[in-house]
This record gives C-alpha cells, sequence and structure tokens, in this order.
C-alpha cells in the first residue's frame, strides 16, 4: 500500500516539530473534500481525509500488533489516512461545546447498515441539540468506497520485505443450491486476506453433516484436493480463474452441509492502527487549532467536552478501545468524557494479525478472549489475574464517565452474563462510581420498529415474527442524560438490570426461566450463546485481546454457559428500562429466536442476536381456543381507550423517574391514540369496566 506523504516547508515542519516537541502520535493535515448545507441551512457536513503518522517506539502506539513491521517514513514514524465527516452548526455560536463521535459499523453509520439500532427513525440526533458529530474510519480491512468510512493503514513485512503469514480459518455454509463458487467466509466476515499459496496441499477443506452452536458434529468428510481450488468458476470451468479470496468446488456446494477451510494467509494489515486513528482524528477536532500546514481546524476553541458511542460491533471496538488505553492522546490528554458502548458485549479482533474487525459472534470466532468487566477481578476459572476493562485509564487518569446500554439479544449472544458476574457467575460484579449499566427488557439486538399495531411481520429465516419492542425512545433519554452527566455533572438516574443477587438471572431453560408453554411457539431452552474458552494458541495475549492466532480452528477448553433474565406469565422480562410497549405489552418479546431452515436449523437464528414476537389473542375466548396461557387483549385492556390510558399512565411515571423524553411522551400516547387493536370484538360490559379501571387509576 502507497501512502500519500505530507508535504510541508522545512520551515513549517520546523515550526510544528517545535509547538509539538514529545508528541508522537497525531494528525499531521487535514483536507476537507466537500462541504453539504442541511436542508434547513442550520448546519453543513465537511467530508475529508484526516492524515496521521505514528512514532511506532511510543508506549501509547507499541502495543499495536506489528506495527513494528510497518513501513516507516521519513521521519521513522507509521502513517495513515482516516476518512471523516463532522457535521457542525453553521453558526458556531450555537454549537453546546460538545463533540459526539460515532463509531461507524463496518465503515458505515450503524442505519446505513439496515440494522436495527439507536439511530431509528425516532432516534433523536447529535445535531438536534448543537453537538458537533464526527465519524471517522477505523477499520483498515475494509475497502474505501464512496459510501463509508474506513482507514488506510499499512501491511506488515518481515525486515527483508518478503510477507508474513499466518493461520485462518474461513467457514463457509448455506451456500446456494447449484453453485460451485463462494468467497471465503460468512456473514459478515469474509476474510479480507489473500492465500498465501494457491498450492491446496498446504490446505485443509472439509465438509460438515451438521454442528451446533456449542461446537458438537455429525459426520465430517475430508475434500481431495484434486476437487477444489481457490478460483472463480461462475464463468469458467473448473479449475476456473484463480482468485486468493475464493473457493471453488469441482462438484459444486451442498447446501445441507458446511464448509470448513483452514490455510495460510498473506500480508495482514496492521489494524490495531485504526484505534490510534480514532483517538488522533478526534483529540484533533477537540483540541488543535490547526494542522501542520496551517489549515484550521473548523471547530476550534469551540469545544470543551467529547463523548464516543459505539453500537454492536463498533460497541465492541469502543470497549477494545478504553481496555487498550487509547483514550490517551499524545500530550496525555483524555480524548473522551463520556462513552456508550450499546450493545456490545464482547471485544473486536482489530488489534490481533490477521483480525477480523466485521466479526459477529459466531463459532470459533474470537472477541471472548479479553477482559469483559468494569471493575477488578481475578479470572480464575479460565487461568487469569485480576484486571478490568478500566486499568490502564485509571492508571493515566483518562477514563471516561461511561453508559453501558443493552437488550435481551444481548445476554442471549454477547456475553452480558460475563460481563456482569464474571467467569464463575457466583455473584454480581459491582460497577465502578462512574459507570451506569441499563437493561431493556425483551428486545431483540439494538430494538425494533416500535408502534402499537397488534399484526405481525416475518423476521428472515426465523421461527418467530419481528419483535418491534424499540429502544429508540430510552436511548434518546439516555444520551441526554450521558451529556448532563458528562458536562454538568448531573447524576444519572440509578443503573438498572437483572441481578444474581435477586434471583433475576437463572439458567437458560424454559423451566428456570418460567416461560410459559405457548402453543407452536419454540422453546427458549439452549437459546443463549455462552462464553467459549478458546485455545487459539500461545502467541495470542488473551487478556489484552491482541497478538496472533497460531492454532485455527481453536480448541474449546469449555464453555461457560450464559445466563438469562426470569420473565413473568407472558413470557415477558420483569426487570430493566422497560419500552412503553414493554409495559403496556401486545404480546410477548423475546431477545431470542430459532432458525427456519437451513443448516443451522432450530438453532439461535441471527447468530443468537434475532428477537421475536408472540401476540396476544384479541379475546378470550380466541385465546382459549387456541390454548394459549396468555391473558387476551380485551381481559387486559378491555378496550382501546383502555389501552391508551395505560399507555399514558407509563409514559408519565417514565418520564419522572428521567427515561423518557417529553416531546417521545407525547408522541407515543398519540400513536397508541391512533391504533385500534379491538376492532371486531362484539360489546361487551365487562370490557368497558376493565378500561374504566384503568383510565381511573
Amino acid at each position: 500500500m502507497k501512502f500519500r506523504r505530507v508535504c510541508v516547508s522545512t520551515v513549517v515542519l520546523a515550526a510544528a516539530w517545535i509547538v509539538t516537541e514529545g508528541a508522537q502520535a497525531r494528525v499531521t493535515r487535514i483536507v476537507v473534500d466537500q462541504t453539504i448545507a442541511s436542508a434547513d441551512g442550520r448546519n453543513e457536513s465537511l467530508s475529508g481525509r484526516a492524515y496521521g503518522e505514528l512514532d511506532p517506539k511510543d508506549p501509547l502506539n507499541a502495543l499495536i500488533t506489528d506495527i513494528r513491521y510497518a513501513p516507516l517514513n521519513a521521519r521513522d514514524r507509521v502513517e495513515y489516512v482516516s476518512r471523516f465527516t463532522l457535521t457542525k452548526p453553521v453558526d458556531m455560536s450555537k454549537a453546546s461545546g460538545v463533540l459526539w463521535y460515532d463509531l461507524v459499523n463496518r465503515g458505515r453509520p450503524v442505519a446505513a447498515n439496515n440494522s436495527p439500532s439507536s439511530i431509528g427513525p425516532s432516534a433523536t440526533k447529535p445535531q438536534d441539540f448543537g453537538h458537533v458529530a464526527l465519524i471517522s474510519g477505523w477499520q483498515g480491512d475494509i475497502e474505501q468506497t464512496a459510501d463509508n468510512w474506513t482507514v488506510q493503514v499499512p501491511v506488515a513485512r518481515n525486515p527483508d520485505g518478503s510477507s508474513i503469514t499466518g493461520v485462518v480459518l474461513a467457514r463457509i455454509a448455506n451456500a446456494p443450491n447449484g453453485s460451485n463458487t463462494r468467497p471465503l467466509g460468512m456473514l459478515a466476515t469474509l476474510i479480507p486476506y489473500d492465500a498465501a499459496s494457491l498450492d491446496r496441499t498446504k490446505a485443509h477443506l472439509i465438509a460438515k453433516s451438521a454442528e451446533t452452536r456449542t461446537g458438537e458434529t455429525g459426520a465430517s468428510t475430508e475434500i481431495p484436493g484434486s476437487d477444489w481450488v481457490f478460483a472463480d468458476c461462475t464463468k469458467v470451468p473448473f479449475p476456473g480463474s484463480p482468485n486468493p479470496r475464493a473457493l471453488c468446488l469441482k462438484n459444486g456446494f451442498d447446501p445441507d452441509l458446511l464448509y470448513e477451510l483452514v490455510y495460510e494467509a498473506k500480508d495482514p494489515k496492521v489494524l490495531g492502527i485504526g484505534l490510534a486513528a480514532m483517538r488522533d482524528v478526534a483529540s484533533f477536532f477537540r483540541f488543535e487549532a490547526a494542522d501542520d500546514q496551517g489549515s484550521p481546524n473548523p471547530v476550534a476553541g469551540k469545544i470543551h467536552h467529547a463523548i464516543a458511542q459505539g453500537i454492536s460491533q463498533s460497541g465492541n471496538a469502543l470497549k477494545t478501545f478504553i481496555l487498550l488505553s487509547f483514550n490517551q492522546d499524545e500530550r496525555k490528554r483524555r480524548v473522551f468524557d463520556g462513552a456508550n458502548p450499546h450493545i456490545a458485549g464482547r471485544l473486536t479482533s482489530v488489534n490481533v494479525r490477521f483480525g477480523l474487525p466485521s466479526g459477529s459472534g459466531t463459532l470459533y470466532e474470537p472477541g471472548g478472549e479479553g477482559v469483559l468487566w468494569w471493575t477488578a477481578y481475578t479470572d480464575t476459572r479460565r487461568g487469569r489475574g485480576e484486571a478490568s476493562l478500566l486499568d490502564r485509564c485509571t492508571a493515566s487518569a483518562t477514563c471516561p464517565r461511561i453508559f453501558e446500554t443493552f437488550g435481551a439479544s444481548e445476554y442471549n449472544a454477547r456475553l452480558m452474563t460475563v460481563a456482569e458476574t464474571g467467569t464463575d457467575g457466583k455473584a454480581d460484579l459491582p460497577l465502578p462510581p462512574d459507570v451506569r449499566r441499563y437493561y431493556f427488557p425483551g428486545t431483540t439486538h439494538g430494538g425494533g420498529a416500535g408502534g402499537f399495531g397488534l399484526a405481525s411481520r416475518p423476521a428472515a429465516g426465523c421461527v418467530l415474527a419481528q419483535n418491534p419492542n424499540p429502544e429508540d425512545e430510552t436511548m434518546n433519554a439516555l444520551q441526554i442524560a450521558l451529556v448532563d452527566w458528562v458536562v454538568q455533572g448531573t447524576e444519572p438516574p440509578p443503573s438498572v438490570y437483572p441481578m444474581l443477587a435477586r434471583g433475576d438471572l437463572v439458567a437458560n431453560t424454559m423451566e428456570a426461566m418460567h416461560f410459559p408453554p405457548i402453543p407452536g411457539v419454540p422453546s427458549p431452552t439452549g437459546m443463549a450463546v455462552g462464553l467459549f474458552d478458546y485455545d487459539f494458541g500461545s502467541k495470542l495475549d488473551y487478556a489484552n485481546f491482541s497478538g496472533v492466532i497460531t492454532q485455527q480452528p481453536p480448541a474449546i477448553k469449555q464453555i461457560i454457559p450464559a445466563l438469562m433474565p426470569r420473565v413473568d406469565r407472558d413470557g415477558n422480562e420483569q426487570v430493566g428500562v422497560a419500552s412503553v410497549l414493554h409495559q403496556v405489552p401486545l404480546g410477548t418479546y423475546t431477545g431470542w429466536n430459532a432458525t427456519a431452515a437451513g443448516f443451522f436449523k432450530g438453532q439461535p437464528c441471527g447468530g443468537g442476536l434475532t428477537g421475536g414476537y408472540i401476540p396476544f389473542a384479541k379475546s378470550k375466548a380466541e385465546r382459549q381456543s387456541a390454548g394459549d396461557p396468555r391473558p387476551s387483549l380485551e381481559e387486559r385492556y378491555g378496550t382501546q381507550a383502555g389501552y391508551v390510558c395505560a399507555v399514558r399512565k407509563v409514559t408519565t411515571q417514565e418520564m419522572a423517574r428521567r427515561f423518557l423524553r417529553g416531546a417521545d411522551a407525547a408522541r407515543l400516547v398519540a400513536e397508541a391514540s391512533k391504533v385500534d387493536n379491538f376492532s371486531g370484538l362484539p360489546a361487551n360490559p365487562e370490557r368497558d369496566k376493565v378500561a374504566r379501571a384503568l383510565c381511573e387509576r
């Protein structure tokens, strides 16, 4: 990879060095390529590139895996280029003084990935409050396009210039019937590295007839090297056109099988530089007046606090950022005063050789190896010493104030049990004074679309319908609370989440969870994904999730089971910061779902991240006819007027608790008033009586 060098005069360079002497990692130049005004003319977005360089010997950077093998410029620095977009008020006198940094997810803002998130249609945006919003690239394994944000980082090479190689695992499942070529990898985890050699004798390909989420497999078959190639056979018959990132099978793929290829890849990128780029780009816009060439920082002197939010995969990256002490910039300043890792229960493999930062937590994928808890805890079950996510930033006094927010699917598939109770699961780990934890019961990964309609929509590939239970409104309120805590010192609402000490967390069985038997609904037993204690080899620094993986596939030393929240008679969870819809339910909302068909039929749907919805019957007669033990809508609310009264009561309560904004409360009541889920039911004095009782409380 070639990098565009920073061209400055000797005088300017000398002056810059005098000013920044001792500063070893920084943005040296910014280039604004495009400025776009918002429709109302109040804000403008500046998009461009931030050029930075790092001293590989600086302790702030030396922990970056393979940085010592990266090429150096004339100043013995390692260079990178990060794309950024800065959105700010046109009139900066109206700015709040807060820099809100959103970590992009797989190179794009979360909403652009069509993933559920707190950036939904009813969510607030940073610019709604006058905040300066910043995004920038941190993932170096993704190709830069017109509509994503990545960072260009160098390839690591041996001192003699030869390629560094390493073992990689590619898994392929649910291949289309009749296909003969597939890219290496699956889901969001396509392998972004070339095979070191097209020689099949140096690789190992098997096909599995079955596999459970706990690693149990059916019969496996070795596929001889004569029957496959690293190639694309879609246009040219076998052996096709050589392709170091594709697999071609002579006899085609069988959709009923899972294929597992272990091979050597070459030329790993120094992905950990992305964490330093995140640090330095944010630090530049927060603190600096201009770059080394004199180009001004467009928000210079207007930022007094900075907050970072990462959602799902990028939330995992934010936790990794904090663990590895990247919240301290080159001048020993705290970069972010607040941080919100949202729906993020893992770390991300951004500081691992041949890392896959886009990973989604499938079997054999790393991410749970490092420290996952905020307080000091000794991980005796995995043979590790005492540590916490905040050790390094505590030592340097650069820790941010933290909101950890998550929902039901994160218990189901994102290791939140371990984050709360450690690997032994014996007791609730205390939260440090500057950490708050808020749990959203009964939500799918990132929350659903909301609304008050009874009708369900199918969830692609799953048995149960889409879970509409939202997180947006609660996140709106909490984002305000986080800013108030960081900027003004206003104490946020107390943490609310299930705890062992209260009996809220139980084994992942239908019986222990008290999940009701609902006709046609799969059991939640075994749907939660535990923590896999993998053996990736001796060159991986497990506690810091850094270094080199040398064993693929990894051996599974043990599986630490996940706990799940107990539920009420409806199958709905009872503890947490519940949405209005969850508190005035139209059905059962789960954080789990079952796969409907394909190789993983019956196993957790969407890798365990997809929740489900089971609507209530409208009438008592309907639910009795179906054998449904859950009370019907008419038994609960009587009429739509009764339901609206219940909604209004809950919105008032949640505003008082500071978990709901007034504007959102009014909108929710109005939305509930426009829907009639009771149409078609015959007149019944008992229904009116139930409704009056709700409205008179």
